[in-house]
């Protein structure tokens, strides 16, 4: 059986990336995961502890299995913007560490970043979408986004060069349309009102594969 906390996660995550978080209030958070309000703040302090919850729970998944004394306060979250950013710039690192590798494969890399995306999906879209409440955190997602798209565009010039990918007119904008599939598919698909389904990750993640490979990869 579900617990409650994981529930009220759950609903909250979604009403913050749908509505936003200024909009959300803790009665629309009480009416999604079918609990009252006084059982919300019998779990957590306020709105604002939802919501580092949620995004502790994003960049490190255990922590969503431990028991925690209720109600849950910003005490247990007093370095989480390090954490993020921490855990934003291990993953970029990660991504990138095999660009000199001839042996690493177009399917391989658009595994990983499906992986990856995926990983962080319900964090990275909330900071998209709430950016002016949360610049700090904002200005540097934006960076490692940046980034990304450049650690990409470089292993697809490295792909076409050993001829595993095929000849685009512009690769930046085959770089483009790669992120924005995978995006939509590990984000956008679990969040988005009017994409919600019950296709699991697996499945996407083999949609992307398929299509990607049978457009681009040679052989």
């Amino acid at each position: 059986m579900e617990r409650r906390i994981d529930v009220i996660r759950r609903e909250a995550t979604k009403l913050f990336l749908r509505q936003g978080y200024a909009k959300t209030q803790i009665s629309h958070i009480a009416e999604a995961a079918s609990v009252s309000v006084g059982t919300i703040y019998h779990d957590f302090v306020g709105k604002k502890e939802i919501l580092h919850y949620i995004l502790k729970c994003t960049i490190e998944p255990q922590f969503a299995e431990r028991e925690i004394k209720r109600p849950i306060t910003d005490e247990l979250f007093a370095d989480l913007d390090e954490e993020i950013i921490a855990t934003l710039s291990a993953s970029q690192n990660s991504f990138s560490s095999r660009l000199q590798d001839d042996d690493y494969t177009f399917e391989e890399m658009v595994s990983d970043a499906f992986d990856l995306l995926s990983k962080y999906a319900a964090g990275c879209l909330f900071i998209e979408r709430n950016q002016y409440e949360f610049k700090t955190l904002a200005g540097y997602y934006n960076q490692s986004r940046e980034q990304f798209f450049k650690t990409m565009e470089k292993y697809l010039r490295g792909f076409i060069q050993r001829g595993q990918v095929r000849q685009v007119a512009d690769v930046a904008l085959m770089t483009t349309l790669i992120v924005e599939l995978l995006t939509w598919w590990t984000m956008d698909r679990k969040y988005i009102p009017y994409t919600e389904n019950d296709i699991s990750d697996q499945m996407a993640k083999a949609v992307c594969l398929d299509n990607l490979i049978a457009a681009y990869q040679l052989g």
